[in-house]
């Protein structure tokens, strides 16, 4: 029997301790892309991403799988030619279990601003959690179900929301699989970073520290102008006030660590109990009063426009935000 085509992805991950090796980038890019084109074997996919997790994605192989997904958008012919230019790409993951998605009133009040905001993010794939489709639908906000729906909502009001399962479908499927191997997979980090519309700003919010050095370096190596990312609240794209905070960068090729300080006054971070997403429009429309929210929303838009090159200085990010955040029109959202 003839060896199947991508056993020669899975035999360098898997020849024992002294043998075995990470994928160069062209690998993985080749890999992705037959997964991507459904060229490959349930069996092997199962191999292949748990192989991977065993010694965790290498910057390396990450830009790779990015590459693949980067060149799939465009040979599907997905993108619009007509699509307009994205101000900033946020991914969202993770979901919330301790706090609710104050991220998404930075975004719109960046959007309120002038920018445009692609965001994508996935579901239901961790039990306990919100995440971020049904707080989008509770704020009566647009959710796409494919490119072209996506790229006329960022032209009309500066905003879309993608699923996962609209955006790349063999990625959900993957994601998905979390319930049946047990654990996470590479496509956590890969979807995170896959950016369709090319925009020149990515920002990342991670949960594990370990892995901010490898969603730069991966930027570095996928020509990313701008690009932040930092331990966010619950893995999201949410600064934690309470606590001063590390953002690493990559600007133009070059790496940068940024040391930002806390914002809160109060270094206490109470969990919410009830998670209630009408507070979210409660404290958008100034009807509640909510410190911690309130300095979560502030960061957040200061590390967006930090990374945005708006402000040349943490201080004048902070300031900036704090203006924006103050001066949001409370009787729409976008």
């Amino acid at each position: 029997m003839q060896e199947h085509p991508f056993a020669q992805y899975i035999r360098p991950l898997a020849r024992g301790k002294t043998k075995s090796r990470e994928l160069t980038q062209e690998e993985a890019r080749d890999a992705m892309g037959m997964i991507l084109r459904r060229e490959v074997e349930p069996e092997q996919i199962g191999a292949f991403l748990m192989l991977l997790r065993l010694r965790e994605e290498t910057a390396i192989e990450i830009a790779g799988f990015v590459e693949a997904g980067q060149i799939y958008f465009e040979g599907e012919g997905q993108i619009p030619a007509d699509a307009p230019v994205v101000d900033v790409d946020w991914s969202s993951y993770a979901g919330k279990r301790k706090q609710l998605q104050w991220y998404m009133l930075a975004a719109l009040t960046l959007v309120q601003n002038g920018f445009k905001v692609f965001m994508h993010g996935t579901d239901g794939h961790t039990a306990g959690r919100i995440y971020t489709s049904e707080c989008v639908q509770h704020l009566g906000l647009p959710i796409a179900g494919d490119f072209a729906m996506a790229s006329q909502q960022l032209k009309d009001s500066g905003f879309s929301y993608m699923p996962l399962k609209s955006l790349c479908p063999v990625y959900h499927e993957l994601i998905e699989l979390k319930h049946i191997l047990g654990l996470r997979s590479p496509i956590h980090t890969v979807a995170r970073m896959m950016n369709p519309f090319k925009s020149d700003v990515v920002l990342q919010g991670i949960f594990h520290p370990t892995f901010m050095p490898k969603h730069q370096e991966a930027a570095q190596l996928l020509g990313q102008k701008h690009l932040s990312v930092f331990r966010g609240e619950g893995g999201e794209i949410e600064v934690r006030p309470n606590k001063a905070f590390e953002v690493r960068t990559c600007h133009n090729g070059v790496l940068e660590t940024e040391n930002w300080p806390r914002i809160a006054d109060d270094s206490r971070q109470e969990v919410d109990e009830e998670l209630d997403l009408s507070r979210l429009e409660a404290v958008w429309r100034g009807q509640a009063v909510d410190d911690y929210a309130d300095a979560a929303i502030r960061g957040t838009l200061a590390v967006a426009l930090k990374t945005m090159q708006r402000a040349d200085s943490i201080d004048a990010a902070l300031t900036m935000a704090a203006e924006m955040w103050a001066n949001r029109d409370t009787s729409r959202f976008i």
